[in-house]
Parts: C-alpha cells; structure tokens; sequence
C-alpha cells in the first residue's frame, strides 16, 4: 500500500478523513457479508438443504445422512433440561452422580 502523508491536513481535514475511511470501512464489511450470505445460500441450495440445516450439521460427520440424537437423560428438577447421553455431561448429571445417584435415575 502507497503511503499517504498527511503532513499538509489540517485537524479539521484529518477528522473528515477519518469520518469517511469509518464509512467505507463499514460498507466494504457489509458488502462482506452479503457476499458471504449469497455463497453460504448458494451452497445450501446445491445440496438441496435449508441454510439451517446446512449450518446445524456443520459439526457432523458426514457418514449417510445424519438425524438428531434423541434425549436419553432428563433432570427431574427441570424437565426442559435434556441430555443424549454424549459429549460432555451437564452441570446436573456430575451433580446427581456425585450425591449417589445413577444415570439410571435420569433415564427418560
């Protein structure tokens, strides 16, 4: 990138300046991002998928098709409180384990 000099601005001209890189700054990032929204649709599409399937299966892998793991636990507390069974266990699971239950009193 070429270097300006700015020597010659006054204070009043520098603050103009950076008021107008602010909003081409803030333009470019939009045009970013609407770009980034075309090609993410444009995907979804050639899969034939939602954008939010596509997205929520992001950190699947990929070996046939993929469902949703259905609840296996559920805190007796709170029932809107559910757990599959993998990756890391909830707060409540460690806790109930740790009081002497077992994952059988969670089992739904």
């Amino acid at each position: 990138m070429a270097k300006v000099d700015l020597s010659d601005y006054n204070l009043s001209e520098l603050k103009g300046l950076q008021a107008e890189i602010e909003k081409e700054i803030k333009a470019r990032q939009q045009q970013e991002v609407t770009k980034a929204r075309e090609q993410i649709l444009a995907i979804a599409q050639s899969l034939g998928v939602s954008v939010e399937e596509l997205l929520a299966n992001s950190g699947a892998k990929s070996k046939g098709s993929s469902k949703k793991v259905q609840a296996q636990y559920q805190n007796p507390a709170d029932n809107a409180q559910t757990w599959t069974g993998r990756g890391r266990q909830p707060k409540w699971i460690a806790e109930g384990l740790a009081g002497g239950k077992s994952l059988d009193d969670f089992k739904i």
